[in-house]
């Protein structure tokens, strides 16, 4: 039997144990379910250790733990490989907009519909599966295999810099390997050679010492409302152009074949208008929709809040109102450097009479990922082979702020293979997966390791 029979003989009792998986609600930025979470991890080890890996641990932090596993039995020579994902998952809410349960996971139309079936457990399950085959199968694996599968990404991962920081030689590697990215579209495999970084800013205004009556004190005293939407309204100007001072100094340009190869993607504007239902899209002037989505960096409100928004109505001018802002980075911004020039520019542009604090809340560098290692080159043909098309480089919108730190404490090249699609949903209500990609990423995944293996990187 072969590696990929094996895999299709075993389909159906993958699709089980990935409902088991997704069924568990380890949101790591709820604190009432840390015991879920940690739960979780322990499923996670459990299983790591059924499938034959020899070593499996399920390690403590300040947060949630950390699940390490690995198998170095390949042989002298061997390359190793670290694999990097995530168990936690995002909160539910609005819980009104699911079809179904979060956490009551539903096949339906090919997909699985959970939370977190895309971002990232999925993805990380289609890895443990792979190595299952392969020591089903060959009773080895062909390279040496790591797993580092945090439980915190989605609140920024507080403790994983520490604990690689602390542990640079037990997850020494020649490559590290990461599926928590999308392909371009479905049946067109790609690989993702840069990820935008991000500065998450707060933005709070505060005007009198307590809510007034409008009709008393309204046009004498400054609404924080009103002043919040001021500052707001000159964040960015009519073509979509971010207006901090020194924002763009340190973007790096598209070169022409990178915008070339974008062009080549196939992206349609009008297939994204009817997928996210609106008539028309708004970006930077000057570039186009799939150069904005990930080569060009991004103001964005996240969140706005103040005064009485209950049914009915109220006629109060707030003491104070609030804004979440995230700037997405582009090479070679600093999140650090955008962070500071936004605070300096939201207080120079404040109107009087309110008093107006910006916090840094968190943040990413952007990546820049070497297109030319010989990792990546295994990861491709694996891709090719495997999907029988053209394998495409592209450009990532989001941040995975962990490829920065292993470029920074392992030195080694880093392979982002996603298997997700934009369109699942990630973050959203209805979350899921396509279960073709599922079972063809095992395949992709198992390949690439023996052409590691034959190549060595």
């Amino acid at each position: 039997m072969t590696t990929n029979e094996y895999l299709d003989q075993h389909r159906g009792r993958f699709e089980s144990e990935l409902v088991e998986f997704l069924s568990i609600p380890s949101i790591s930025t709820d604190a009432s379910a840390s015991a879920d979470v940690a739960r979780c991890a322990d499923w996670l080890a459990d299983h790591l250790r059924g499938v034959g890996m020899p070593h499996v641990e399920v390690i403590p932090t300040e947060g949630h733990p950390i699940v390490y596993a690995e198998r170095c039995d390949a042989g002298q020579g061997a390359p190793t490989v670290l694999f990097y994902g995530h168990y936690d998952v995002q909160p539910v809410d609005p819980i009104d907009l699911w079809t179904d349960p979060p956490f009551s996971p539903v096949i339906r139309d090919a997909k699985v519909y959970a939370r977190g079936a895309t971002d990232d457990k999925g993805q990380v399950f289609l890895h443990i599966k792979a190595i299952e085959a392969l020591l089903a199968v060959e009773g080895r694996l062909p390279v040496n295999v790591k797993l580092l599968i945090e439980g915190e990404e989605e609140i920024g991962s507080p403790n994983l810099a520490p604990f690689v920081r602390q542990n640079a030689d037990k997850l020494a590697c020649d490559a590290v390997l990461v599926s928590d990215t999308s392909m371009f579209a479905p049946g067109q495999p790609s690989i993702v050679y840069s990820l935008r970084g991000l500065a998450y800013m707060e933005i709070n205004v505060q005007g009198p010492n307590r809510d007034l009556h409008s009709g008393s004190y309204g046009g004498a005293v400054q609404n924080p409302l009103n002043a919040l939407a001021t500052i707001i309204s000159k964040l960015k100007d009519e073509y979509g152009r971010v207006q901090v001072e020194g924002f763009y100094d340190d973007v790096q340009p598209l070169t022409d074949l990178e915008r070339t190869e974008l062009a080549a993607l196939g992206h349609s504007d009008e297939r994204l208008k009817a997928d996210v239902n609106v008539s028309t899209l708004f970006g930077e002037d000057g570039y186009s929709s799939i150069e904005r989505l990930g080569a060009r960096p991004t103001l964005d409100v996240n969140g706005f809040l103040g005064g009485f928004t209950g049914e009915g109505a109220k006629t109060v001018l707030p003491a104070r109102a609030m804004a979440k802002v995230s700037m997405r980075l582009v090479p070679h911004q600093r999140h650090d450097d955008i962070a500071n020039k936004f605070i300096s520019y939201v207080k120079s542009i404040a109107p009087p009479g309110v008093t107006v604090d910006v916090q840094d809340l968190h943040g990413a560098d952007p990546v820049l990922v070497n297109r030319n290692s010989a990792a990546m080159h295994a990861a491709v043909q694996a891709l090719e082979e495997t999907f029988g098309t053209k394998c495409r480089f592209t450009r990532e919108g989001g941040s995975i702020p962990v490829v920065l730190l292993f470029d920074q404490v392992l030195h080694v090249p880093t392979v982002l293979m996603g298997f997700g699609l934009n369109n699942e949903n990630a973050h959203s209500p209805d979350e899921h997966f396509d279960l073709s990609n599922f079972h063809i990423g095992m395949k992709a995944v198992s390949r690439y390791y023996h052409l590691l293996a034959q190549t060595g990187v």
